[in-house]
């Protein structure tokens, strides 16, 4: 039970990878926060986690609105009295848009923008200072598309790379340690959504491990970045991704 007496915001985790690290959070004894925009997928993995024997409160927030994340936060403090672990996961990713930087629409890249990149600095503004002096733990979601050409998608993983060295920089001040994961493929729903079937196997096939990962595969990595076992880790980006990607 390594986060018991832990409390943790989980963004996005109304279902796939961010429902497994709520999951994975309140079975080793974490009060956990549902932060989703979606109220009804939040409220079914909370109802799911107290069900189970955990303690869990869904709570709507929109990652790239300042004023939702200050709420979200204030309301976490107020039901469990601080924060000491922040999951940024949160992202528009199911049916988004493939299309190339030339010709993406503006509008569209800017919101996706401010979802997939600056939510996680809007959430780590809005929730620091109750995570301060705490020993606190920070992960953002990143992916192994910040190191190769994935247009858009892929320019917002490789901020959440550099925003991620940079808010663990400023943050160690506070005790807070700041480390990203990078899945490789996942099968999710909302992956299905973004990549042709035709497309998994090649895919599946490049990799060292030849399966597609699961949500699962990437909780423990994400539990220990969290917890105290990685105490003298901080600002690293660690690649959970079946041997897709090789860095020297």
């Amino acid at each position: 039970m390594r986060f018991d007496g832990k409390v943790a915001v989980v963004t996005g985790s109304g279902q796939g990878i961010g429902e497994a690290y709520a999951k994975g959070l309140a079975q080793e004894g974490a009060s956990v926060v549902v932060a989703d925009l979606n109220v009804a997928q939040s409220q079914r993995v909370a109802n799911e986690i107290v069900n189970d024997g955990g303690t869990a409160l869904a709570i709507e927030v929109d990652v790239a609105d300042p004023t939702s994340a200050e709420a979200l936060a204030a309301s976490t403090v107020a039901a469990f009295g601080a924060i000491d672990c922040l999951v940024n996961n949160a992202a528009i990713y199911a049916g988004m848009k493939i299309e190339s930087l030339m010709k993406v629409d503006l509008d569209y890249y800017h919101r996706f923008m401010e979802v997939n990149l600056n939510g996680a600095l809007i959430m780590t503004r809005a929730c620091y200072r109750a995570m301060s002096r705490r020993g606190a733990s920070i992960v953002n979601q990143s992916s192994t598309a910040a190191w190769m050409a994935g247009g858009f998608y892929s320019v917002a993983k490789a901020g959440i790379n550099s925003l991620t060295v940079n808010l663990a920089a400023e943050l160690a001040h506070y005790d807070i340690r700041v480390n990203a994961i990078a899945p490789g493929p996942t099968d999710t729903d909302a992956t299905r959504t973004v990549v042709p079937e035709m497309f998994l196997e090649p895919i599946v096939q490049s990799l060292m491990i030849k399966r597609i990962g699961t949500p699962d595969d990437l909780v423990g990595a994400c539990l220990f970045l969290l917890s105290d076992e990685a105490r003298w880790m901080t600002g690293q980006v660690v690649a959970v991704d079946g041997g897709q990607i090789i860095r020297i």
